[in-house]
Order: C-alpha cells, then sequence, then structure tokens
C-alpha cells in the first residue's frame, strides 16, 4: 500500500473537502466547533500513530504527515488543536505504568482529545512550571504561558521542572480545578479559533500514577531539538493551499520548489538519528517556512483588494502562515531564521 492509498489519508481527505475547508473562513472568526473534533474523533486519525493493540493505526510517518498536511491546508485552527494530541499518544506509547494502560486506548481510539502544556520547557534555565514532591504525589506551580484547546479538550500532558533539573510529565482533565485556573481565550492574529489560553497553577496536586514520563531535563532536551529543526508539515499544507489560489504560469515554480524542498526534508528525517544531520534539518525548515511566506503573499496580490475581505482564503492562508513561522519555535531556530532573512536581504 502507497501512502496515497492509506484509508487514513482517503479519510484526511474527505474530511477536508466536506467539512473544514467550506467553513474554514468561518471558524477563524467565530471559533472552532466541537463538530469538526468529533469528525476528527470518528475518523480515526487521532489515532495515526498509536499502537494497533490499543486501538490506533501505527501508520507510517509519511501517513502521518500527508494527513497533517492536508488537515491543516482546509483549515490550520482545526489541524492546530488536534495535532496536541499526538504528543501525548507517543509519550504514553513509550512509557509503563497505571496511566498507560487507563489512557492510552482511549486516546488511540479518539474517546478521549488531549492536549498538551509544555512548549514552556524550552525556556529553560528559567523554569515557568516548577514541580516538587509531596506525599505520594508531585506539586505543580508557576504560569503555562501557552494552553491549545481549552473547553475542546478531555485532558492534557503537563509538564514541569524540579529544583534538581528532571523534567515530570502527568496528565491531568483539562478543566479548572483546585490548583488549576485558565485565562479567558486569547485574541490572537491568527487561530483564535483554537482557544489558546494561559494556565495559572497554585498548588495543583497530582499522584505519582499520573506521571508519565521523568528524566533529567538535558535528556529530554536532546530528544526535543531535533523535532524542532524539523519541517512541519502545516507549513507544507499552507504553502499547497495558497498555491491553489494561483494561475500555473505562477504557482508551477512555487510548486517545484515545494517538492524538492518537502523531499529533502522528509528524506532527512526518515533516515537521520535524532542527534544527525541537525544543521541541515534547520536549514530546509526554515526555506519551507520562506517558501509558504512567498506563495501565501502571492496569493493575497494575485486577489488584490478581494484578499482583505475576511470571507477570502488569501488573507486567512497569510494569517496562518504567520502563526507557523514562530509555532514550535526556539532560541536556536529563531536565531538561524534571522540570519537568513538578513542574508536574502543583503
Amino acid at each position: 500500500m502507497t501512502m496515497n492509498e492509506h484509508p487514513l489519508v482517503a479519510r484526511a481527505h474527505r474530511l477536508a473537502h466536506e467539512v473544514l475547508a467550506p467553513s474554514a473562513e468561518r471558524v477563524d472568526q467565530e471559533g472552532l466547533p466541537a463538530s469538526h473534533l468529533d469528525a476528527i474523533r470518528r475518523s480515526g486519525l487521532l489515532g495515526v500513530s498509536a499502537p494497533e493493540a490499543y486501538g490506533g493505526w501505527a501508520a507510517p510517518a509519511a501517513v502521518a504527515r500527508r494527513t497533517a498536511e492536508i488537515l491543516a491546508g482546509a483549515c490550520c485552527s482545526t489541524w492546530f488543536v488536534q495535532t496536541q494530541h499526538h504528543t501525548p499518544v507517543a509519550a504514553l506509547t513509550g512509557c509503563e505504568g497505571p496511566v498507560r494502560e487507563q489512557l492510552l486506548g482511549p486516546l488511540a481510539r479518539g474517546e478521549l482529545l488531549s492536549g498538551v502544556a509544555y512548549a514552556h520547557l524550552r525556556s529553560y534555565p528559567r523554569t515557568p512550571v516548577r514541580v516538587t514532591r509531596e506525599g505520594d504525589g508531585w506539586r505543580f506551580d508557576g504560569t503555562v504561558p501557552w494552553y491549545t484547546g481549552w473547553g475542546l479538550n478531555d485532558v492534557m500532558l503537563l509538564a514541569g521542572v524540579t529544583e534538581g533539573g528532571e523534567v515530570v510529565f502527568a496528565f491531568t482533565e483539562a478543566r479548572e480545578q483546585p490548583g488549576l485556573r485558565a485565562s479567558e481565550p486569547m485574541r490572537l492574529a491568527a487561530l483564535t479559533a483554537s482557544r489558546t489560553v494561559s494556565l495559572e497553577l497554585d498548588g495543583l496536586w497530582l499522584p505519582a500514577d499520573a506521571v508519565a514520563l521523568r528524566k533529567p531535563y538535558e535528556e529530554w532536551a536532546d530528544t526535543d531539538r531535533a523535532k524542532t529543526v524539523e519541517t512541519s508539515p502545516a507549513v507544507i499544507g499552507i504553502t499547497e493551499a495558497a498555491l491553489t489560489l494561483l494561475d500555473e504560469e505562477t504557482a508551477g515554480p512555487l510548486r517545484t520548489r515545494l517538492s524538492e524542498i518537502r523531499g529533502g526534508a522528509y528524506d532527512l528525517a526518515d533516515r537521520s538519528a535524532a542527534d544527525e544531520h541537525l544543521a541541515e534539518r534547520l536549514t530546509l525548515r526554515i526555506r519551507a517556512a520562506e517558501l509558504m511566506r512567498t506563495a501565501t503573499t502571492a496569493a493575497v496580490v494575485a486577489g488584490g483588494g478581494r484578499s482583505l475581505s475576511l470571507a477570502g482564503p488569501a488573507q486567512r492562508l497569510a494569517r496562518e502562515a504567520l502563526f507557523l513561522l514562530v509555532q514550535g519555535q526556539t532560541a536556536q531556530s529563531r536565531g538561524a531564521h534571522l540570519e537568513a532573512l538578513v542574508a536574502h536581504a543583503s
């Protein structure tokens, strides 16, 4: 079976054409309806990489990437909420203990939807979320600057750092509870529909059985660095969507460049160990981002004044592209991208 013949790819295409794309501008302005996420749950896409023994598909990485491209290109807000889910699934797949048996099956089958609260770990040695041992569990204090899917997710994977430099990842319900309070949803330049909030943690206590991962920060960071240099499939998806708004004379050369960057980035991801070819992978990530920026700008230019209408896709795609320029960003990737921009302008 080729990637494009996989059932999940066909389901993603159907969702994109029948549900997501037709309402993308309305969702962008009015918010993400639960019905979109219900459709994602029913499709099986939440279990694309989950073990078959727990109800998932254990699909190849190429299938996971292609379905992400399709969803992001159709409605980036929907993609962004559901993409949070795949990190908790991966964390549970790689752990042992009660929380795996409790949650992996429901998450793999789409019975539960999970969010994540861990990007703040990348600011270490600052510790926005501090974790301390308390009784037979763990206490979380501090601020999660960004949490996506509030009011849409069932559970969340929350992370913090201990005084000794150990990261602790644990699951809890995605709702207000003693020690956990959410802000009002943020108004953002793009993806406001994703219901992103900040979380205030003041003595949130979670039992030891809720913990999915504990390891020294540097050991976790070594693995995380590989993720932050990869080209996001969402960037490819937004670029593809923008190219559909252009005539073939304009789109053709950009489509050729996209194919080259996509192939190079995914080939490196598939054949590299976590600590290999990091600089080359980051270069391709930046090239993909710049091509996305070019394609979405071209879509706005081609549409003229119509592009500024909130009912039109060009302006939405351009704003979503701005969001993806900083999504998953680290100090390293930010610096490299700025250097590339300056070099290009020279």
